[in-house]
């Protein structure tokens, strides 16, 4: 398994419960694949230093996990299609 970085960024009207049903389908999702969530960082509101699908704001999340490198595609997938979740981005660490 290797260590990853996940950073989200889920739309600014999302409720404080549409938020945290994101973070736990991306926990369900990767432990659902065998992998181990070691921490959750919620950075709170933040403004984008440049507007997204036309949303000036929205909520960081950050994810540190292990995961074997087959099911990246699909976790980014899940990203994509996710109406709540704006941008993203995997990064493979060490």
């Amino acid at each position: 398994m290797c260590d990853y970085e996940l950073i989200y960024i889920i739309r600014p009207e999302a409720d404080e419960e549409n938020c945290e049903a994101t973070v736990e389908s991306v926990g369900r999702f990767i432990t659902g694949k065998g992998g181990v969530v070691s921490e959750v960082e919620r950075w709170g509101k933040r403004r984008l230093a440049y507007p997204i699908k036309q949303f000036g704001e929205g909520t960081y999340i950050l994810t540190r996990f292990q995961m074997k490198p087959e099911y990246n595609k699909e976790l980014e997938t899940n990203l994509r299609i996710s109406e709540d979740v704006i941008r993203h981005l995997l990064v493979k660490l060490g």
